[in-house]
């Protein structure tokens, strides 16, 4: 027997479902809207999302069995031309260039160029990292970020392996771009050549590159501070391609990706089962598949990933076997913000991805908390804010305060070079959660952007006490310390 489910605002485009709900009528009146009302519901969701989170630019796109549903934009590619954003308007896809380059490396696997289970220097015998445990990843650990690699190395610093190789799941971008020059090496092709001629090219995503090509030119959503300006837009240069964030697309091109993923196109059955199945727990209700998040819910499993790029924001989520799969990119330092309100508006249901990415969306108190407060430092001056944070925390619920509200006004403020406003802000957080790490390594990278170095030791050491694992605070901790013993 079919379990129906009712939805919140959802667009069900899934013959199934639709059949599910003729079946056994619902009250709620969601239930007996047709499938054009539903996407008109959207033309007027969406932009009020928009509006309230103050979000640029959106192009999104929606897919079922039969592919391309529905397609649309909202807002502009950029606040100074005014030009509108449309389902064939080029974003960055930031992080949504892993699933992709993923597919490309499972067809290596089944050309029997690749195995899964095989350690990546037994095919491109390099040094990569100065940890004998290296010689152990495999590319399915690559896949499924368990190489033990963090996601960046610290800026300026080295490489490492912080856990056994496969042992636990720890996002990582590095074990991306270390699998990406393996397979150059073995195919002797670029990024660029690799995935066009195993994914673009036979689906038809005829407006996607990993390098930045000259006819995206004339549709290139231009990125957007979180205040609304526009940003600078980088161009990857050929040689330049990287599997972990420089894709360019448009929502529709992604789209088609979305349901050959959703079919299983291009690989064999045993890879196409393998790429979305578990390899690694993530949280309550997350795993990992190779190369692409998986949820769990009541509307069964889904595969999903997101995107944050400066100035770019995406998400795509699927249900293969509801049939329905849906893409959005944003060109705002905000998109994430309406991430939830978006895909109540799409699918509906319980989100445990969402949750656990954990971006503030534009509701939240400590947004609201957050904006306050910078009202009033620009208006009034940061003394007059700190003591507007404690009128606040005693009228507010507590749900209106975190330890983010505050690290984020001081980075607006380090951002401006406004050092001492900045410490004040960051002091003061540090006052408020003493037992949190990353208050402290916040104040010491003020402390040091401040020229003020032995009191950024100060803290940075107080980081890392609380928090051992803080990689980029024991970097610029020893990069302090070796510029006092030089006196540079």
């Amino acid at each position: 027997m079919m379990n129906c489910i009712r939805y919140a605002l959802p667009i069900l485009l899934s013959t199934s479902v639709l059949a599910c709900t003729q079946q056994t009528p619902q009250p709620d009146r969601v239930d007996t809207l047709s499938q054009q009302d539903r996407l008109a519901e959207l033309d007027s969701v969406i932009p009020s999302l928009m509006d309230s989170g103050s979000v640029t630019g959106l192009s999104i796109a929606i897919v079922n069995d039969s592919g391309i549903a529905w397609a649309k934009g909202f807002g502009v590619r950029s606040v100074e031309t005014g030009e509108p954003v449309d389902e064939n308007s080029v974003f960055e896809a930031a992080s949504l260039s892993k699933p992709v380059f993923a597919y490309a490396v499972l067809q290596l696997v089944d050309e029997g160029l690749l195995d899964l289970d095989r350690p990546i220097v037994e095919y491109w015998d390099y040094d990569y990292v100065e940890d004998e445990r290296f010689r152990l990843i495999t590319p399915r650990m690559i896949l499924s970020h368990t190489p033990g690699f963090p996601n960046w190395r610290p800026r300026g610093g080295e490489l490492t392996i912080n856990f056994d190789p496969g042992s636990e799941f720890s996002y990582s971008g590095e074990g991306f771009v270390y699998l990406q020059m393996a397979v150059m090496d073995i195919t002797d092709q670029t990024l660029q050549e690799l995935v066009a001629q195993r994914v673009f090219e036979p689906l038809g995503m005829t407006s996607s590159g990993y390098i930045w090509e000259s006819r995206f030119e004339e549709r290139v959503a231009m990125p957007h501070d979180d205040e609304g300006s526009v940003g600078r837009k980088y161009r990857p240069r050929a040689g330049r391609g990287n599997a972990t964030a420089s894709l360019h697309t448009t929502a529709s091109d992604f789209a088609r990706f979305i349901h050959a993923a959703m079919q299983g196109e291009l690989l064999s059955d045993t890879l196409a089962l393998a790429y979305l199945t578990p390899q690694v727990e993530v949280d309550t209700g997350l795993t990992w598949g190779l190369g692409i998040g998986l949820q769990d819910n009541e509307y069964g499993r889904g595969f999903w990933h997101w995107g944050d790029n400066t100035g770019y924001k995406a998400y795509t989520l699927a249900y293969p076997e509801r049939g329905v799969g849906m893409v959005w990119f944003t060109n705002s330092e905000n998109g994430q913000m309406i991430l939830e309100g978006l895909l109540a508006a799409t699918v509906g249901g319980e989100h445990p991805a969402a949750e656990w990415l954990g971006y503030e969306q534009y509701n939240a108190p400590t947004r609201l908390t957050r904006a306050a407060l910078w009202r009033t430092i620009e208006a009034r001056g940061v003394k007059a804010a700190i003591e507007e944070y404690y009128d606040l925390k005693r009228s507010s619920p507590a749900e209106a305060f975190d330890e983010y509200v505050l690290n984020s006004l001081g980075y607006n403020l380090l951002g401006e070079e406004r050092f001492g406003e900045a410490i004040d802000i960051f002091k003061l957080n540090v006052d408020e959660y003493p037992d949190a790490w990353n208050p402290y390594d916040s104040l010491g990278e003020a402390f040091m952007r401040a020229g003020q170095l032995e009191a950024a030791i100060v803290y940075y050491e107080k980081s890392l006490e609380l928090n051992p694992d803080n990689t980029n605070g024991r970097a610029m901790l020893a990069r302090i310390k070796e510029q006092l013993r030089s006196g540079s």
